[in-house]
């Protein structure tokens, strides 16, 4: 393989193994804190983590037509995009979240075909269609508990943070012609920060009140080894490849994720819901001949 394809290839590795274990951290974190707190906590240590790369500023000043794209894609993540994962996690498993993920690259793959007018193969519609079907199968095969108290809504708001995804995946592209993927990330983190402020002091807030170890080093793993390390990676490869083909690596998230939940927090899939979930990887690989994508990109 050679290293302009190696380098993209291996960052999109590194960052779908550090994506499918922030829902293991995110649950964690969630166990002692609000999840507005938690959200807020790793923006602030990511944006903090940036600081030393303040200088890239004055390289990637925004034009202003870039500015409404720019906004657009800030409002899908990481505003839109954590408001729904913080929560679907409250409701529902890291396994479950993981897995409704999978839809990602069915999603971008319409998404690019609606969007840049290409053609959407019948394929590819059957494959969406099926691993809704999957998804809608896995939440109602699910069983509620104290990790997933109503997990049909969770796993609702999991997929509209992958609608949020989508729109997020298909502007950094356009972006990522004319941005450093590191300023692109360090402007979601100070975003980010700054737009979870203010839930801070919303009634709806609890606010801390002693620190809890494996939660607290949660927020600090998912700002730095996350926020920064995640989504550097993955804009980076963004950048460097077709967003349909950087986002066929998000099949990889459902896989890990059911392997992190359960050596870590003991999750386990019923029989319905192992079907369901062959279900939706079924509609995905369906559908790869759009996610593989047709060398233009996005």
């Amino acid at each position: 393989m050679k290293r302009n394809v190696l380098l993209p290839v291996l960052a999109l590795l590194g960052a779908m193994v550090l994506w499918a274990s922030s829902f293991i951290a995110l649950k964690l974190a969630f166990s002692a804190y609000d999840s507005m707190v938690v959200i807020f906590g790793r923006m602030v240590i990511a944006s903090v983590c940036f600081l030393p790369f303040a200088g890239m500023v004055k390289r990637n000043m925004p034009r202003r037509e870039d500015i409404p794209a720019i906004l657009f894609m800030l409002a899908c993540e990481p505003c839109l995009y954590f408001l729904f994962e913080a929560a679907a996690l409250k409701n529902t498993s890291a396994s479950q979240a993981g897995m409704i993920t999978a839809m990602l690259p069915l999603m971008v793959g319409i998404a690019a075909g609606l969007y840049l007018k290409e053609q959407v193969s019948v394929k590819t519609v059957l494959g969406f269609l099926l691993a809704i079907i999957g998804a809608c199968l896995l939440s109602l095969a699910a069983r509620s508990d104290h990790a997933s108290p109503n997990p049909v809504l969770g796993n609702f708001y999991e997929f509209m943070a992958m609608v949020c995804a989508t729109g997020y995946t298909v502007s950094l592209k356009r972006l990522s012609k004319r941005y450093e993927a590191l300023f692109l990330t360090a402007l979601q983190a100070f975003a980010g920060g700054i737009f979870f402020l203010p839930f801070l002091f919303m009634p709806f807030t609890t606010m801390p009140v002693r620190f809890e170890p494996v939660p607290g080093f949660s927020i600090v793993y998912l700002g730095i080894f996350v926020t920064m390390g995640a989504y550097g990676l993955y804009n980076y490869a963004v950048s460097k490849v077709p967003a349909s083909q950087a986002s066929a690596f998000v099949n990889l998230i459902p896989v890990l994720t059911v392997i992190f939940g359960w050596i870590i927090l003991g999750e386990r899939f019923s029989p319905l819901q192992y079907v369901a979930s062959l279900l939706v990887i079924a509609g995905v690989v369906m559908s790869q001949d759009l996610a593989r994508g047709r060398g233009n990109g996005v």
